[in-house]
């Protein structure tokens, strides 16, 4: 089938590739002029494992193309997927300029019938405004085809993008047309093994709601599990004992329960802030949401506070070795990253910090800026321990999973871990001699 993807970021450049290897011609298009050009000479704009090699594939067949011309991508696929940013403010408001001005250019230019499909994360009721727009620009042009609009929401998790492009848990397609159905079942034939199971049809505003309440019900996990873990801390048990507790019971599950640092990224905090500012907005309080959000805000300084404890508030002139900037692993996003929120409580109290990320660095430093002597840029892992009082693991990449304690220990001045992801042996760390603070771990501090 000929696709158009409007959006090489990631999603829409993940989902381009993917379907690019399944045998369709995929045009992807993006208003990023300096994007293009890049994907065109084989540099990628971010950090996913598996996606360049297999851009790089999907180049070398010809299904996969790039373009910078909105009129171009509209006039190639017989279906187009809207997938650009949908950022949301402060408040919580979703900016949709980006997904109205895809249908006004699809509008302006298409030539024949077409299927367009939102992507993008969008409110309740985005599907009928992109409808509208498409009907405006047609009208004013005295175009007679049929272009119908579905919904078809991502649930890509970044680190895995490609693996889930090529095998979806499920695939929800928001529509009650059959013609949009049967394409988009077309479509997704390669990559779903039980269609009556993995394709789910519904109407698009339950579509758009799924995508919603689906990151809505994780981050509620995340805030669930960092409530337990102050209360293990109190009581003296181990939240990664509990989480395997009662991660056993089917009726819960093992997904998500993880208690760190908290939650980042691109999705989970944008998605809980816009639901509920949607709520809001038409007289609906969620307070359960309120609640995740107010937790989460909390949990992002709690790495910070343990350290604070540890050094009796004498924080000032102390240097933090800091394993991982990311929002999470095989990722360069700082998006809502935990790690922007500690070194800015450090760097308040005159602390020091000496950074490293395999994959986010670049990314870190255009956010944070020069912070003179506040912060040093390490090329790895050990060059950050090299003089410093502390560790702080923020991100749980895999070179740091198995690091030597012994030599930790020897290295820094006043050894001691702050574990945020719970990566550790708590008592393999304080049989080397260091001190050691996880997440509601029975051997974390308790804070009272």
């Amino acid at each position: 089938m000929k696709v158009s993807i409007f959006g090489a970021g990631y999603v829409g450049l993940g989902f381009a590739a993917c379907l690019a290897e399944a045998g369709h011609e995929v045009l992807c298009a993006d208003a990023d002029a300096g994007r293009i050009d890049g994907l065109l000479r084989g540099r990628m704009p971010l950090h996913e494992p598996g996606l360049e090699a297999l851009v790089a594939a999907g180049l070398a067949a010809g299904t996969l193309q790039f373009t910078a011309d909105a009129r171009t991508a509209s006039l190639h696929g017989d279906l187009l997927f809207i997938v650009v940013n949908t950022p949301a403010d402060a408040q919580g408001e979703v900016d949709l300029q980006h997904v109205m001005a895809v249908a006004r250019s699809i509008g302006q230019h298409r030539d024949r019938d077409a299927l367009v499909v939102c992507k993008s994360t969008a409110p309740v009721g985005t599907a009928e405004q992109v409808e509208a727009v498409l009907q405006g620009e047609l009208s004013q042009r005295g175009a007679a085809h049929r272009i119908a609009v579905a919904v078809n929401p991502e649930f890509l998790r970044e680190g895995s993008a490609v693996r889930d492009g090529r095998r979806p848990d499920r695939v929800v397609i928001g529509t009650q047309d059959p013609q949009a159905i049967e394409l988009l079942t077309r479509l997704y034939a390669p990559f779903v093994r039980d269609a009556k199971q993995q394709l789910l049809v519904m109407d698009r505003r339950s579509a758009e709601l799924t995508k919603y309440a689906a990151n809505a019900m994780l981050a509620t996990r995340i805030s669930f599990m960092n409530e337990m873990a102050r209360v293990a801390e109190h009581a003296g048990a181990d939240i990664e004992m509990v989480r395997r507790g009662i991660g056993a019971d089917p009726r819960i599950g093992p997904g998500f329960l993880q208690a760190g640092a908290g939650y980042g990224g691109s999705c989970l905090a944008k998605d809980v802030r816009a639901l509920r500012h949607a709520a809001d907005r038409d007289g609906h309080a969620l307070r359960i949401l309120s609640a995740v959000e107010a937790v989460n805000h909390e949990q992002k300084g709690r790495l910070f506070d343990l350290m604070a404890h540890h050094f009796e508030g004498r924080i000032a002139h102390k240097t933090i070795a800091l394993w991982g900037l990311a929002f999470k692993p095989d990722t360069d996003d700082m998006r809502d990253a935990p790690s922007l929120v500690l070194l800015e409580r450090l760097w308040a109290a005159g602390a020091r910090v000496q950074a490293y990320d395999p994959a986010a660095m670049a990314n870190a430093r255009a956010i944070v800026g020069e912070r003179g002597d506040g912060i040093r840029w390490c090329a790895s892992a050990e060059e950050a321990l090299q003089g410093a009082d502390a560790l702080a693991l923020v991100t749980e990449w895999r070179e740091f999973g198995q690091p030597d304690f012994a030599h930790i220990a020897n290295t820094l001045k006043t050894p001691a871990i702050f574990d945020g992801r719970n990566l550790y042996d708590a008592a393999e760390a304080e049989a080397a001699g260091i001190a050691y603070y996880g997440i509601g771990r029975g051997r974390s501090v308790f804070l009272r």
